[in-house]
């Protein structure tokens, strides 16, 4: 009995240490957008701030990946100003753009694999439906797409041992 408390104890630990895990790693992700005032921390003034929100930019992204021409036809935007703009959203929306092999390779390793609930279907995907990605499911009607889709489901509310 005092066997059993104890396994349950461990896997409560355990399951607990996953979840911070967890946590932290969602305070790490990066947002999906940035206000257009963050701007200002790359030293852009409000007023140039103010002229784009006037011309329909909210967004650091929305700077960032507008053409240069579009830029431009905001008054009192010169292009060295525009420049400077990219410049500045690039560093905020973009921070780590480039990154080297070994911190790729890292980050692939703390990829979780989703089991598919067939061992040699699981060996084909290289261990299960990769998460963070996008797996495309195709083939003639009654193959077992749909079956495979709700088992990925129930499969991914299942706590993941690590």
């Amino acid at each position: 009995m005092a066997e059993i408390e104890e396994n349950e104890a461990e896997e409560t630990q355990k399951i607990e240490s996953q979840e911070s895990g967890i946590d932290d790693k969602l305070k790490d992700q990066e947002k999906s957008f940035h206000k257009i005032e963050d701007l200002q921390s790359e030293g852009i003034t409000p007023q140039d701030i103010k002229k784009l929100r006037v011309q329909g930019f909210y967004t650091v992204e929305s700077v960032a990946f507008a053409p240069r021409k579009n830029l431009l036809d905001v008054k009192g935007i010169s292009e060295v100003k525009v420049d400077k703009l990219q410049s500045a959203a690039f560093k905020i929306a973009l921070p780590h753009s480039f990154i080297t092999a070994a911190v790729y390779h890292k980050e692939r390793q703390d990829i979780v694999r989703i089991s598919t609930g067939s061992t040699k279907l699981d060996e084909l995907f290289g261990g299960g439906i990769e998460t963070g990605s996008i797996t495309e499911l195709f083939g003639e009607f009654r193959t077992g797409k749909s079956q495979l889709c709700h088992t990925l489901c129930v499969t991914a509310q299942v706590n993941i041992v690590v």
